[in-house]
């Protein structure tokens, strides 16, 4: 690790002098009051804030709206999100909206500091300036909360903010991408084949969405991947699967699902949000109807080829997957390397897990609610989410109509963990246990989400 941080220090003091040697110096903007916005542009912000998120990670556990001091943890240390709120001295009250539109397009403060690419504008950067000025008018908005972030605790020398300059010369494509719409109403694209709705997704999900933050593998310098954009990414210890491989499921995911999904956090024959992509759903929920549609289009239009046999495994859909699991249970269970196990999963599954998800337990018979064989988490190729599931469970929303499940973090041993989710796997999937999920395997995934 040590190794890998003097690397990516090296090369990034090393782009950061030829930056230096071509780009002015960042100089501060005047601060100043915002200026009055209309009604309409300010709910057009709000809209826009939360196709973007914004009160996701700028607002600590129990702290107030947009406030910051949320810590978002990353390989070169903790990053605590920032107060966004309209105070003059702890916020950005007293910021202009040119200072807060160079801040998105470029990453830099109203003083002339650095942002870390943690703060997604490498995203930001391509909204359009009416887009940026909507959500500045909404942001200003707000009620100011006077409250001040926790310093970053970065490893040394990644602490110092002049090399994200380096950063920035090497991975940010400042400004709108061609052909990009040039207010908020218009809707242009470099594929002038594709469909209104399609450019407008397109053109959301790349922006002011940031989806590929997430669900896009990173470099060792924490840049993503362009060559393998929306192949999944790993957040908060959990795993943001592949936005490429809907047609993958067992039941292969349609538009509709999309959508429902991402503005309730539920889709029938699926599943449920849980972890960092829960609260993302909910503030999905708060944004316009058909800026969601328009996303799903586009990610709908980004799948690769479903396996020759998807259309047996979509078979097994609601209606059939008792029959399914049996099966499953029958094949796959006898691939466990111990019996004892084996038994220990089954019975801590019986004991825990089946009120709630066997066959005939009421919540998957009621509901529209899918079987656990159906799911994304227990279908992946990693254990990770499966895992972290069964640790974090999925906190009570303080209502009736929402999913919930209880945590076992505190009830199961790691190896106890591991036997219930390699069982699981092998009851409801057409996979076998996952071979690399042992005790010491649930010891280190259940180190990666502590929040600091």
């Amino acid at each position: 690790m040590k190794g890998k941080i003097v690397f990516v220090a090296i090369v990034l003091a090393a782009a950061a002098g030829l930056s230096q040697a071509w780009e002015r110096s960042i100089d501060p903007v005047a601060a100043t009051a915002p200026a009055a916005a209309d009604a309409a542009q300010i709910e057009r912000g709000a809209h826009l804030a939360a196709l973007g998120d914004c009160i996701v990670c700028h607002t600590a556990k129990g702290g107030k709206p947009f406030a910051g001091g949320l810590p978002l943890v990353t390989p070169f240390g903790t990053i605590y999100s920032t107060n966004i709120t309209p105070d003059a001295d702890t916020g950005i009250g007293d910021w202009s909206l040119a200072a807060f539109t160079r801040a998105m397009r470029n990453g830099v403060s109203r003083d002339g500091h650095h942002l870390y690419p943690a703060f997604p504008y490498p995203h930001f950067t391509h909204m359009t300036d009416a887009d940026i000025a909507a959500v500045y008018a909404f942001i200003m908005s707000r009620d100011p909360v006077r409250a001040r972030a926790p310093a970053n605790r970065l490893v040394f020398p990644l602490n110092f903010r002049p090399l994200v300059a380096g950063w920035n010369l090497l991975y940010l494509q400042r400004g709108p991408e061609p052909g990009a719409p040039v207010n908020a109403e218009a809707e242009g694209t470099t594929d002038p084949t594709q469909t209104v709705e399609w450019q407008r997704g397109r053109y959301l999900v790349d922006g002011v969405g940031h989806c590929g933050a997430c669900h896009t593998p990173l470099g060792q310098l924490g840049a993503e991947k362009r060559d393998q954009m929306f192949a999944g990414g790993v957040i908060d210890g959990w795993d943001a699967p592949p936005l490429t491989t809907l047609l993958h499921a067992p039941t292969p995911w349609t538009r509709a699902q999309l959508v429902a999904y991402l503005r309730t956090g539920f889709a029938s024959q699926h599943g449920a949000a849980a972890g960092p992509m829960l609260p993302v759903t909910q503030s999905l929920g708060d944004a316009q109807q058909a800026d969601v549609e328009a996303m799903a289009t586009y990610l709908m239009s980004l799948q690769q080829n479903a396996p020759g046999n998807a259309g047996a495994g979509a078979s097994a859909s609601a209606g059939t997957s008792a029959d399914a699991g049996a099966h499953n249970q029958a094949v796959n269970l006898t691939q466990l390397a111990s019996p004892a196990a084996l038994a220990n999963g089954a019975t801590l599954f019986n004991a825990a897990c089946a009120s709630c998800h066997s066959v005939a337990a009421p919540m998957s018979i009621s509901g529209d609610r899918p079987s656990l064989a159906q799911g994304t988490a227990v279908n992946a190729d990693s254990p990770r989410n499966t895992v972290r599931m069964m640790l974090d469970g999925i906190g009570w929303q303080h209502s009736e109509a929402a999913h919930f499940m209880p945590p076992f973090a505190q009830t199961f041993s790691d190896a106890q963990i591991a036997d219930l989710a390699n069982y699981t796997r092998a009851r409801f999937s057409k996979h076998g246990p996952w071979p690399e999920l042992n005790a010491a395997a649930v010891a280190k995934i259940r180190k990666e989400g502590v929040e600091p």
